[in-house]
């Protein structure tokens, strides 16, 4: 296993979009801060600047780059040649995504901080009770946790697409249209009223974890599900999506 994290944390440091990704971050977080409006402080501090959506949009572009390329110039095999086993290979480039996650929430973080000092918005003190009568930092905090959960049931679902399409652009396009047309779709399921109690449970709707988190009272409505059952569907539809992704890439012929 050590082998196999050491050779996905190489190549996922010699991508350039990997160091593109932080510097495009910030741009559309600056691009949010002036296009939500002056008034709008807390929600922008309290989601880093809608940081979560484009975290799961550069996140979608990378993961599809994980395993479709190694697949489309047969680069996989090497890493098959020498890893012990199939299993290494998978969870070690899941791990590493993990980390890389993980790293651009750090960053988001950080630049929120920094941005709260320039005129993008009024300074409204991090002390300030928000949601769920938390202060704003705690607001922060527990978003970016709530969206790590988010985004890795997305590397999950991506995963799970580049074992069954070897084509990145592909993988890419799907993918993108799930996270940001998700809502639209589960929404469109749930207008079936008949079965509206089980169609809530669709994978599609677990998309809508994070923005419930800080717009309990637009996308329950849309959701159907508490914040705490959305949280369990997605833990639930990551570790199924995994799983099928694995017996995927281990029955796959290369």
């Amino acid at each position: 296993m050590k082998f196999s994290l050491y050779q996905e944390c190489y190549k996922l440091g010699h991508k350039k979009i990997v160091w593109i990704a932080p510097l495009v971050l910030l741009v559309l977080m600056v691009i949010t801060g002036y296009s939500i409006g002056y008034n709008q402080s807390r929600l922008l501090m309290a989601t880093c600047y809608d940081a979560p959506d484009w975290i799961m949009l550069i996140i979608v572009v990378v993961g599809a780059t994980t395993f479709s390329m190694e697949f489309q110039n047969k680069a996989i095999l090497t890493l098959l040649y020498k890893a012990p086993n199939q299993v290494n290979v998978y969870l070690a480039k899941y791990l590493v995504m993990l980390g890389y996650v993980l790293l651009l929430h750090g960053i988001a973080i950080i630049f929120t901080l920094g941005l709260w000092g320039l005129p993008l918005n009024s300074r409204v003190p991090w002390s300030t009770i928000y949601l769920y009568h938390q202060p704003l930092w705690a607001n922060m905090l527990t978003t970016a946790v709530v969206n790590v959960l988010t985004t890795l049931f997305i590397v999950s679902l991506v995963f799970l697409l580049s074992c069954l399409i070897n084509s990145t652009a592909v993988v890419t396009s799907v993918s993108l249209l799930m996270v940001f047309m998700g809502q639209f779709i589960s929404s469109s399921f749930l207008n079936v009223n008949r079965w509206a109690s089980v169609l809530r449970w669709n994978p599609f709707n677990m998309i809508n974890l994070t923005r419930q988190y800080y717009n309990y009272a637009t996308y329950f409505d849309t959701s159907h599900l508490e914040n705490f059952q959305l949280l369990i569907g997605t833990f639930s539809y990551t570790w199924l999506f995994v799983s099928l992704g694995y017996l995927i890439f281990r029955k796959k012929r290369f």
